[in-house]
């Protein structure tokens, strides 16, 4: 197919409507209301579900009662609505039921602005809302990736029965780039929903989907449930990008947005005979620890340049193990780093080392 001119929040709508998915349900928020109005119009086109509700708890549970029959279902927000989310969330997450959401990032904390951030980093890769669980978390870097990265969560979402988050932010959101969209899927029937689905017990006993155990020892059984599964989403579904790594004495560790413009930087430091790398973490749960451990046995030195206070930070620190000195750089508050700031940082831990 051919490539089109996209922006981010209208490329990563028509990748979930093309993945199939039947339901969305959302609140109007800077920087992604363009998704839920490109949403509000193709949807209804397809014969679809589609439905601004009257806030971002009840857009959230509306979507927990469709993925609970059975339906590819998502919803998107920003910052600020995905905070009220977190509750819902929880009970998805509890109710083992599959979901996709976008996270289009913004400036904070409290209401901010609508300037591109990363800020949301905790909320999201640590599991915002309350008890032991874990939601996949994928970081694209372009609108391609926005694109493939949405089409892959609806599958990784009902293969692991779990919450999956695509967490961009306000750059990535309002940009816009040549992509290639995905082939339109068949939506699925009623009859080829998953057993456990919601979808009328006529000839057959009822079943039930809660997240509900007031036995403390049937809730701790159900916990390890999820550990394991966890430890299956760990095992199999790390995903990262590595540039000019092969001979790189100073890694810079970097996702999303941050990690796009890190990678310039990387570009114009190697003009100057400087050996720099980039690795660029995709799934942020799964986090690529291992890797990043082994990657830097090797070298010299560690950048983390991210548009927060450094919340990535403590991951590659716990990768690293000190095995190598690690610096921090970081923009808050909707500030996006350049190219040259970055580059800047480099040639001081280049001076340091040397």
């Amino acid at each position: 197919m051919a490539k089109e001119l996209l922006k981010g929040n209208v490329a990563f709508a028509e990748a979930a409507i093309r993945a199939g998915c039947e339901a969305y349900f959302g609140y109007p928020i800077t920087p992604q209301t363009e998704a839920l109005e490109h949403m509000s119009q193709r949807m209804p086109e397809l014969g679809r579900v589609f439905l601004q509700a009257e806030s971002e708890v009840a857009a959230i549970n509306m979507v927990y009662g469709a993925a609970c029959a059975g339906v590819r279902v998502m919803s998107s927000s920003s910052s600020p609505g995905v905070s009220l989310m977190m509750e819902g969330l929880s009970y998805i997450a509890g109710s083992e039921v599959p979901v996709v959401l976008v996270d289009v990032m913004r400036g904070g904390p409290g209401l901010g602005n609508i300037a591109p951030s990363q800020g949301d980093y905790s909320q999201i890769v640590k599991g915002g809302g309350h008890g032991d669980y874990k939601m996949i978390v994928l970081a694209p870097a372009t609108i391609q990736e926005l694109i493939d990265l949405t089409v892959e969560a609806f599958d990784l979402a009902e293969k692991y029965r779990t919450v999956v988050v695509i967490l961009a932010d306000g750059s990535i959101g309002q940009m816009m780039e040549p992509a290639e969209l995905p082939p339109m899927r068949p939506i699925r029937r009623k009859e080829d929903r998953p057993d456990w689905a919601l979808t009328g017990a006529k000839g057959r006993d009822p079943q039930f989907i809660s997240s509900i155990y007031i036995d403390p020892v049937e809730e701790e059984e159900f916990n390890l449930k999820l550990m394991s599964k966890y430890g299956e989403i760990e095992k199999n579904e790390i995903r990262y990008r590595l540039n000019e790594m092969e001979d790189a004495e100073i890694v810079v560790v970097a996702f999303g947005t941050a990690g796009r413009i890190a990678q310039s930087a990387v570009k114009m430091v190697r003009e100057e005979g400087i050996k720099v790398g980039l690795f660029r973490p995709i799934s942020l749960y799964p986090y690529p620890y291992t890797r990043i451990r082994e990657i830097v046995q090797d070298r010299r030195a560690v950048l983390v340049v991210e548009m927060n206070g450094g919340q990535m930070l403590e991951d590659v620190q716990l990768a690293v193990q000190g095995q190598v000195p690690i610096s921090f750089y970081g923009r808050m508050g909707g500030m996006v780093p350049l190219p040259d700031e970055i580059v800047e940082e480099i040639r001081k831990i280049h001076k340091e080392l040397d």
